[in-house]
Formats: structure tokens, sequence, C-alpha cells
């Protein structure tokens, strides 16, 4: 079987259109989500795995980030992004003939849950390391990474590498840069800016608008889960805490709930052996 990916387009709820790479042509899907920041390159080990158990793994470049297009007004709200996922839920359906278990890393997972609160587009759910309640210092953690070096860039791809080795000391670094490239442009200026789009964080509707009411919208999303559900924290994660997973299992109590211990927010980058094994062992 040839597990390289073939190169898929979606559109978004805005008719914006989504970057995908395809993996596998098995009977069930899984669509893969990717965190804030990220790009559907993140899921590549994990798709690969997929596909050698018979999935066809579906992994799209969220709205803003990647080679999916930015989209005007720097509409990138958590209702955006859910609202994206109900179509994509349906364009994989439509395309598949099945619906597809949606797993979803931070953003990802919180689209995922959003639209599933909307209408029954996935036939299951995996959250991988968030919860509606996040803990307010790890949030600021990660946007604190993502603003650094937002506007300015980097010099060279080694200066972009040494961040993120800072941002993720646990994490056994790379013997190559190369792969870090998938999560750069070189613009005209000569320097390489993160693959996403900056009004992410800053725009007309930026990602973190929703504050003071998202919360309480995504726990009444969990609570009207019907699908089968399951949720995988990184044992040292600062975005869910132990509290928080029994909140979330508190709202939705048919959920599973695994910890993967030596990982951190980004669990499947982390740990991505023992989090292909705790999803596939859901999934079947």
């Amino acid at each position: 079987m040839s597990l390289q990916p073939r190169q898929a387009t979606f559109l978004g709820h805005a008719g914006n259109r989504l970057a995908a790479d395809l993996y596998g042509q098995g009977p069930q899907v899984a669509l893969l989500l990717h965190g804030g920041g990220q790009t559907r390159h993140a899921w590549r080990a994990t798709a690969r795995r997929l596909a050698e158990r018979g999935f066809t793994a579906v992994c799209v470049d969220q709205r803003g980030h990647g080679d999916s297009e930015w989209v005007a007004g720097g509409h990138y709200s958590f209702a955006d992004f859910g609202r994206d996922a109900v179509a994509l839920g349906r364009q994989v359906e439509e395309r598949f003939g099945a619906k597809a278990a949606a797993i979803g890393a931070s953003l990802g997972g919180i689209a995922s849950l959003h639209a599933l609160g909307h209408e029954p587009c996935f036939s299951s759910l995996i959250l991988v390391d968030i919860v509606p309640r996040m803990e307010e210092q790890g949030v600021r953690h990660v946007q604190g990474f993502m603003r650094a070096h937002a506007a300015t860039g980097f010099a060279t791809i080694e200066e972009a590498a040494e961040s993120v080795a800072a941002y993720l000391p646990h994490r056994r670094r790379p013997p190559s840069v190369e792969g870090l490239k998938k999560n750069l442009r070189l613009k005209p200026d000569g320097r390489w800016y993160w693959h996403w789009d900056p009004a992410f964080l800053d725009g007309g509707r930026p990602v973190d608008g929703e504050r003071a009411t998202i919360v309480q919208r995504l726990e009444d999303d969990a609570r009207r889960l019907t699908v089968p559900t399951l949720l995988v924290r990184g044992a040292s994660s600062d975005i869910v805490s132990p509290e928080s997973v029994e909140a979330f299992l508190a709202l939705v109590p048919h959920a599973r709930f695994v910890d993967v211990g030596g990982a951190g927010h980004m669990v499947a980058g982390d740990k991505n052996d023992v989090f292909a094994e705790a999803i596939l062992d859901f999934l079947s």
C-alpha cells in the first residue's frame, strides 16, 4: 500500500478554499483538523497509521492556515471554524459515502465540537487535548509563542527551529530542520514567516475574540453530544487540567478518556505511537 498522500480541495462555509491531503482508501473515514498555527502536515504520522488500518484519512488545512485560503475580513472566530467543520463533514460524506470520525487537536477539536453541537455531521469525536474550560495560563503560553515572531518572521529556518525548541523543551529535536519548511513561508523580504494568516490572532474577528461567551457555548455543545466521544489529554498539558477533564466528563458521561504520559499539549507530536494506538482502539 502506498502511504503517499493525494491532494484534494474542499470548501469552507464561506466558499473559502481548504487544502487537504488524503491518505489510504479504506471504507472508514477520519477527518483530522489541526491546532491553531499548525498545518495538515502535523497529522502525517497519524494519518499513515489510520491508512494502514483501513481508513481514508482526510487531513485539512483549516482556514487561514497552510495552503488554505486566507479569509477576507479576518473571520477566524471559533464559530467560523465550527461552520467550516460542518461544511467539511457534509462534503466528506458526499465524497466518500460515509460520515467521518472527527479527530480535532486544540482549535480543530473546538471546531469539531462546535459543529456537532449544531448538526450530526460526524460519526464520532476525538478531542485531542482540548475541552470547553481551558486553562488560561496555557492559552496565554500558546498565543505568546504564536505572536512572538508573527510580524517579524525569522532570518533563517534554523532560527525558527530554535524558537520551537525553546517552546517545546521536552521534545527531542529532529536531526534536520527541513520538515519545518512546511510550516513556514519565504517572503520577498528574504525572511521566513509562519504559514498562517496573522489576522487569525489580530484581525477583524480573531480566534480569541469570543472569550466572554465561548466556554458556555462549548459546554452547551458538549451536553448535546450523542456520538461516541474520546478525550485524549497530554499528561503534562498546560491547557487541559485534571479538573477540566472532570468537568468535561460530567457534561459528557458516555465519553472515554485517555491520559498520555510524557506528552504535553501537542499530544500527537510528542507521543504519536501511544496516541495513534489510543485512537485506533477507540475507533475499532
